[in-house]
């Protein structure tokens, strides 16, 4: 349910902390499964100068042990996150904008990559109103899915259909339903791709809401010391294993239709 933007309220004014699981599920051709402790931060892109003043060991475009970059979202280029957001929500239809609160994991000691980073576009009441989803492989490659939402619910679903390659063990094949249940006191957000043939595979990460200051930060930095560079460590050991598994890759058919769609 939404409710009234308060900016004294932490989940809805500078940002959270989100702790919990990345659980992977692979269902065919080979089953295999992983499941990893990670934190998120939530942060409201029109509030992000503030964050960086209200915080000592976080930075906005600047090395410290906890930062943001502008440039590592969104246009990519350092301009405004928050308007390039608004623009696709426009051109949803999604209606008028109050805030935008951004999913992502930070950079720690200035490295991070995110597979998915999620965009919560809300109403002036604190109804999601658009989501965006910007989803990254390990090839520098990105992509955006995103859906208008009608009504209002404690937990959204949409489905898309797969338009870029994430593993290097499947096609363009599939589609993937969305289960959304924007942050609260919890996060959820599970992502199932499947074919006519039936399910491929089910991905999601289930949080519970710390708050967002120096002495969270200290203690999750201690507690995952080198959290952003293990999920790129963590997805090249799974892919190993999968191709010991005998899962065969498809890197042949991703540069074929690479080298398509720039003849």
């Amino acid at each position: 349910m939404g409710s009234a933007i308060d900016p004294s309220d932490e989940p809805h004014g500078l940002g959270a902390i989100y702790v919990g699981d990345v659980v992977h599920k692979r269902a065919r051709p080979k089953r295999h499964a992983l499941r990893y402790r990670v934190f998120s931060m939530l942060v409201d892109l029109d509030r992000l100068e503030a964050l960086d003043e209200k915080l000592r060991v976080f930075s906005l475009n600047r090395l410290n042990l906890v930062s943001l970059v502008t440039g590592d979202f969104g246009p990519r280029d350092g301009s405004s996150i928050a308007a390039f957001i608004r623009r696709k929500a426009e051109a949803a239809g999604a209606g008028p904008i109050a805030r935008i609160r951004m999913l992502a994991y930070p950079r720690l000691l200035g490295f991070a990559f995110n597979p998915i980073t999620v965009y919560y576009c809300d109403d002036a009441d604190g109804v999601t109103k658009f989501l965006a989803y910007e989803v990254s492989n390990t090839f520098g490659e990105h992509h955006f899915y995103s859906a208008a939402v009608s009504g209002e619910a404690p937990e959204i679903h949409h489905e898309a259909k797969k338009a870029f390659f994430v593993s290097p063990f499947n096609t363009l094949e599939g589609n993937y339903r969305f289960s959304v249940r924007p942050p609260d006191q919890e996060v959820f957000l599970g992502i199932a791709l499947s074919t006519q043939e039936g399910g491929i595979l089910t991905a999601y990460f289930a949080g519970e809401r710390r708050p967002l200051t120096d002495a969270t930060l200290l203690k999750l930095l201690f507690a995952y010391p080198f959290m952003t560079a293990k999920v790129v460590v963590g997805i090249h050991w799974e892919a190993l294993l999968l191709w010991l598994k005998g899962m065969p890759l498809t890197l042949k058919l991703r540069r074929h239709l690479k080298r398509g769609h720039q003849a």
